[in-house]
């Protein structure tokens, strides 16, 4: 495993990026956690910064569905003097609703958060990863970018993109140091199914796969040592993701639409 010093981590002030914040402050890792919720983020850095003591906790607020947000963000960093040797993308929400009747300006937010910012942080930080000939970048995708996701279509598309972009950057630059993972959940115990909208969508979501933000940090990690370009966690759901291979595209558009509109 590289020697990894210090991590970036946004959507880091609840779920799976608080949960990556404690697995890499656990390694010894040095940490920089970005979101738009300043309280959130200042009582996670202290509980971390209290827990492991010697970890520098840094926090920056910002929000990332702005364009072009890696500058600002490049710029913070290195006046804090750190220098990022992991990045993990994984702030993103979702959105459940008929397409023609969600919010068009809720849509762009969504589809600049989840596809713009990801793609212009690791523009911005992969370059001083490949000077130093060492680096990481973990892309939080979903399992919904496997197949269509009738009633919450643009988020599952946006992970779609996730997901091949992720793939992509891993074939690329596997062999100049560069680690490179697409995160691809089912359900996992978060505040996502709240912000969705949809109340309804977590009673139709099987209680059986649903995961702890922890244990899929733990597997993603895990992974990622391992070299590998995306990890679905859970045995459940890692089945639902093969459903593409097996049946006809439409078939699941269809499947997945009668679950979805419960």
């Amino acid at each position: 495993m590289q020697n990894y010093k210090a991590a970036l981590i946004t959507g880091a002030s609840s779920g799976i990026g608080e949960a990556f914040a404690d697995a890499y402050a656990k390694q010894g890792l040095d940490l920089v956690l970005v979101a738009r919720s300043k309280d959130k983020l200042d009582a996670i850095a202290a509980r971390l910064a209290k827990t492991y003591s010697g970890r520098r906790v840094e926090v920056i607020v910002a929000d990332l569905s702005l364009p072009q947000p890696g500058a600002a963000l490049l710029k913070q960093v290195k006046a804090l003097g750190i220098d990022i040797d992991v990045l993990v993308n994984n702030a993103g929400f979702g959105l459940a609703a008929n397409f023609h009747e969600d919010d068009p300006a809720r849509q762009r937010e969504m589809i600049a958060l989840n596809v713009s910012a990801v793609v212009d942080l690791a523009q911005t930080f992969l370059p001083p990863m490949l000077e130093r000939g060492a680096g990481a970048i973990i892309n939080i995708a979903s399992v919904a970018g496997f197949q269509p996701t009738p009633y919450m279509t643009i988020y599952g598309a946006t992970k779609a993109f996730v997901l091949s972009f992720s793939e992509g950057l891993w074939a690329e630059y596997r062999k100049q140091g560069i680690a490179v993972i697409a995160v691809c959940p089912g359900p996992v115990d978060t505040g996502f199914f709240a912000a969705t909208g949809n109340d309804a969508l977590l009673k139709a979501i099987p209680k059986s796969t649903m995961l702890k933000a922890e244990d899929v940090v733990a597997v993603s990690l895990k992974a990622l040592r391992q070299g590998k370009s995306f990890i679905v966690p859970g045995i459940g759901i890692k089945l639902v993701s093969l459903m593409p291979r097996f049946m006809p595209r439409k078939m699941i558009a269809l499947a997945v639409a009668k679950t979805m509109k419960r």
